[in-house]
């Protein structure tokens, strides 16, 4: 069985089991997170679709931990104009294994 779900402006596909990262959540480590915004549940042929979201459906997570991205370097250059900016991100996510999905 999977699911795809919205959270912090995206959508992941997900089942029972799997290890997921995802922005950044405000939750303890260690706790259950329901994620109620489900789009689609699917197992096997047949798929129940949502308009836009499943009523009833839900995906039940816990929280792994939380940490930082990799850096990424933005270097912007404007040639002959003697222009340059350097700058580094590093983005927040939530670690979350995803225990089961109720449809």
């Amino acid at each position: 069985m999977y699911a795809v779900i919205k959270t912090g402006g995206k959508q992941y596909k997900v089942a029972a089991g799997q290890k997921l990262r995802v922005e950044q959540i405000p939750a303890d480590v260690n706790a259950e997170v329901i994620l109620d915004q489900v789009l689609m549940v699917g197992e096997g042929d047949s798929v129940r679709l949502g308009q836009p979201m499943l009523a009833g459906a839900a995906v039940k997570a816990t929280v792994l931990e939380h940490a930082r991205g990799d850096k990424v370097k933005i270097f912007k250059m404007r040639r002959r104009k003697h222009y340059q900016k350097h700058q580094g991100h590093r983005q927040n996510y939530t670690l979350l294994r995803i225990d089961s999905i109720v449809a």
